[in-house]
């Protein structure tokens, strides 16, 4: 188918506007006024985040400095919001700040970014960031004695050094998610500084999340990447599949409404506007948890918690159920003699609510599998609406759909066998070898780079009842 988941120096940013719509009803407005507190009272955190992302190369140090530069920022502008410096927009004011630090855009060699201005600037920077974190020093270990005495001389400083070192090492997670695993770890250190057991307690809770953080981190990436390579429209297929499989009961007229707000939330988590992707996860969780009866009945006690745990729970939360009425499937997009018609009058809406209902009568599917099957039914219909008949050239689509998912599971289940019967050092060789042969434009660096994430894929996938949608889901996009 080829249409084709800080601030405090910006008090300003609960006043922007730009890409938001604003709100006019009491929830909305009430809505606003939560992610603003939020923001307000994460507002180191979010800047730290934004800056690690950014400029991986920075010391803590450097990153302590922009926070204090900012902070100062804010106390003026709160002071004055008529100054002419406090109507800019939340990312053009951080990148500012990054390019007046004495010395730093030589330091870290990104003068060239500081160079451009507005939309190339921000692009320039996020061209910066590097995928590949071989550069960095090796995360800085701790004995959990020592780790829990520097936590509790200063507990602060210590959590600000994790989130640095975490977000500096994952520069295209989404900031919602950072801060959940930030959250997470604070819960870790309180519980497991007070166990006996120190080290056995920090290393059977940091597992769980560690695998989160990875998977996470693969799944962002390479949305964003589908989203860069190949525009929106690729984007709103996956959401499209993923929303209409998580929620299966969803109108999709309704569907089509929430692609609207998650749209614009993806422009600023994939483009490292950390205020813009807060503020736009919170409105889509807002939004999702305002229609609930409609819905999904699985998420009343994720609405009910707070940023950022709300949207990651939403996220997370289980598939909805099927409803009882919806039948196995839809036949006006195999069966009516209309379906050449229908598709010429509106071709974009015609497959997408065909992805729409595919998705939701089939919840065992990866994501990319439901675009390769869209993609097949879009090659079908040109072949059979330019034939003398076309019913009965697409009658059989059912079992094209079928034959195009066996092939990808037979794929799937041989990734995982090599999983589970190479060792590590035999598996990394493999797909070095096997991805040279895919790709031989690409450098070793690159190279070995997607045999990581393939392996961090089967590692994490490969265990689990739902294999194939989760391999499939981490490698295939």
């Amino acid at each position: 188918m080829k249409q084709l988941k800080l601030t405090g120096f910006v008090i300003f940013f609960f006043f922007l506007t730009e890409s938001l719509t604003l709100p006019t009803k009491p929830q909305d407005i009430d809505d606003v006024r939560i992610t603003k507190k939020f923001i307000e009272d994460n507002v180191v955190y979010i800047t730290i985040i934004a800056f690690a992302q950014y400029i991986q190369e920075a010391s803590f140090e450097e990153v302590e400095m922009l926070v204090k530069a900012m902070k100062e920022y804010r106390d003026r502008c709160l002071a004055d919001m008529t100054l002419p410096e406090c109507s800019k927009l939340a990312n053009d004011v951080l990148l500012e700040n990054i390019c007046a630090m004495e010395g730093l855009p030589q330091k870290y060699n990104f003068s060239h970014c500081c160079h451009k201005v507005d939309f190339e600037r921000r692009l320039c920077f996020l061209h910066n960031k590097k995928a590949e974190v071989g550069f960095l020093p090796p995360l800085p270990t701790l004995d959990p004695e020592e780790k829990c005495q520097t936590y509790k001389t200063n507990k602060e400083s210590f959590l600000n050094n994790y989130i640095y070192e975490v977000s500096r090492r994952n520069p295209f997670v989404f900031a919602p998610t950072l801060l959940t695993v930030a959250a997470r770890f604070e819960e870790m250190a309180e519980t497991c500084c007070e166990e006996q057991e120190k080290a056995n307690c920090f290393r059977s809770k940091a597992e769980p999340f560690i695998q989160y953080l990875k998977a996470l981190s693969s799944y962002q990436k390479n949305v964003c990447g589908a989203l860069l390579k190949f525009g929106p429209q690729i984007l709103q297929s996956i959401n499209i599949a993923v929303l209409s499989q998580k929620f299966p009961k969803i109108e999709f007229k309704q569907l089509t409404s929430l692609l609207e707000d998650i749209s614009s939330k993806y422009d600023g988590c994939c483009g490292g506007d950390v205020v813009h992707c807060i503020r736009g996860r919170s409105k889509v969780m807002s939004h999702i948890c305002s229609k609930q009866d409609s819905i999904s009945s699985k998420i009343k006690e994720c609405c009910e918690k707070k940023i950022p745990e709300r949207g990651e729970c939403i996220i997370y939360s289980n598939k909805d159920d099927r409803p009882n009425d919806l039948s196995p499937r839809e036949a006006k997009f195999t069966e009516s003699e209309n379906v050449c018609e229908e598709r010429d009058a509106d071709p974009e809406t015609f497959l997408a609510e065909f992805l729409y209902e595919y998705s939701r009568r089939h919840p065992e599917l990866s994501t990319p599998e439901l675009l390769r099957i869209a993609g097949v039914y879009e090659d079908l219909l040109r072949e059979c609406c330019n034939s003398q008949t076309p019913p009965d050239c697409y009658k059989d689509a059912e079992k094209k759909f079928n034959e195009t998912t066996e092939k990808s599971l037979k794929i799937v289940q041989r990734e995982c066998e090599h999983f589970q019967n190479l060792g590590k050092d035999d598996l990394k060789y493999h797909y070095l070898a096997r991805l040279t042969k895919i790709a031989p434009q690409l450098s070793t660096d690159e190279l070995t780079f997607l045999g990581k994430e393939m392996m961090i894929a089967l590692a994490t996938c490969c265990t689990l009842s739902e294999e194939f949608a989760c391999v499939d889901n981490l490698v295939s996009l």
